[in-house]
């Protein structure tokens, strides 16, 4: 009789995912989102203007579909597919380090190391915003009842002056607030592993998700800029995103690979460093 012999996987130890870098690395990773965007910033513009244009047909489509009462948690839940959206800013800031021609031909069809795990990948952050989306309007329906949705032209009334809307406002917050996190710690760098990475969708994430619990502090700062640039770009009637965007996909791919522990990443920004000096 043959055995199998037991094989334990050999777990990552605590160093191994602590990058020991300062709360404001982040602001480092804008520079570098910066210094790709004015590389041939007309590809990054064209690419912020088709998100801006999906942004706004998925906006008008509520609006047609009498289904206003999803566009808060809906513009909530882009966080959680923006990062697929990002995918071929990623490729640019990947050619631009690696000395390679950039075109918009190359961007908008990236074809990720990965192949088709970013399809998987990108299913998944779907059903998460779903499942967002479809709790957003359960929460409503326990502080409401069957009241119908007022219009966002009252919402802010109902939400503000009666005990329901504040009830829905804490709990929505903290449930709202669980669902970010839990997105933003298995999105923030899958997607760019997948790009440049031979590397499963579930291990990506997986991957995604120790980096961001083992550098926490550095994480949240990272996130609140994110949610407050995201934020500038829908208070401005969502035209704000054909800047932000591009932005913010090259700043991430420039996350990503500080991260992983990419030595070229820090001599990005070693260098933007020494420019400015």
């Amino acid at each position: 009789m043959v055995t199998i012999p037991e094989i334990s996987p050999p777990l990552p130890r605590d160093f191994g995912w602590r990058r020991n870098l300062p709360n404001l690395a982040g602001l480092d990773w804008l520079r570098a989102g910066w210094a790709d965007f004015k590389d041939q910033p007309v590809l990054s513009l064209i690419y912020g203007f088709g998100v801006f244009g999906v942004s706004l047909a998925t906006v008008y489509g509520f609006f047609r579909l009498d289904m206003d009462y999803v566009l808060l948690p809906a513009l909530a839940g882009f966080l959680v597919v923006g990062p697929i959206l990002g995918l071929g800013l990623y490729e640019k800031s990947r050619r631009l380090a690696l000395g390679q021609p950039v075109g918009l031909f190359s961007m908008i069809f990236a074809r990720p190391r990965a192949g088709g795990q970013v399809i998987f990948a990108g299913l998944l952050l779907c059903l998460v915003m779903l499942l967002w989306m479809r709790a957003a309007v359960i929460l409503y329906a326990l502080f409401f009842g069957l009241q119908p949705f007022p219009g966002l032209d009252a919402v802010t009334a109902t939400l503000f002056t009666t005990a329901s809307g504040w009830g829905l406002i804490i709990v929505g917050t903290v449930v709202g607030g669980l669902f970010a996190a839990f997105s933003f710690a298995i999105s923030v760098f899958a997607i760019p592993m997948l790009l440049n990475e031979r590397i499963d969708a579930l291990t990506a994430m997986g991957t995604s998700m120790a980096l961001v619990w083992n550098n926490m502090s550095v994480m949240i700062v990272w996130g609140a800029v994110v949610v407050a640039l995201m934020t500038v770009g829908v208070v401005t009637a969502l035209l704000g995103l054909i800047v932000i965007f591009p932005i913010l996909g090259h700043a991430t791919w420039h996350a990503y690979k500080t991260m992983r522990g990419d030595p070229t990443a820090a001599r990005t920004i070693q260098a933007l460093d020494g420019a400015e000096a």
